[in-house]
């Protein structure tokens, strides 16, 4: 069974960092899709990054230049580093994983998903 679980989140201020992780494990998770999405309230769920198993790598509009997304497959761990945090990136952020080879930036192409982590940005 495959379990993905994130940690990191917190409360910053505007300009601050933050660096997430999501520890995945019950698959080979270097031939994944790996995925970090975002979702504030009353909003839709956001692509933020993902990663494909040749490390191709795609960010979300609102976070390129910004956020940097990268794996440790020895340690089945993705990680999700936050420079400049902005009040709007404030979200609940949740990992996920798709089986596909192909990065997908839609939230219903991903097989399984983490309980996500709130990230509070403050102004």
């Amino acid at each position: 069974q495959v379990q993905l679980v994130e940690s990191g989140g917190g409360l910053v201020q505007a300009g601050g960092s933050l660096r997430l992780s999501c520890a995945a494990s019950g698959g080979t998770f270097s031939n994944y899709v790996m995925g970090w999405f975002r979702q504030a309230p009353g909003k839709e769920r956001e692509f933020v990054a993902a990663i494909n198993w040749s490390d191709r790598i795609y960010y979300g509009d609102s976070t390129k230049g910004r956020f940097t997304i990268s794996r440790d497959i020895a340690k089945n761990t993705l990680y999700l580093q936050m420079n400049s945090l902005k009040p709007e990136d404030t979200a609940l952020y949740y990992c996920a994983a798709n089986l596909a080879s192909v990065i997908d930036l839609r939230p219903g192409a991903y097989d399984y998903w983490g309980r996500g982590t709130q990230v509070t940005v403050s102004s």
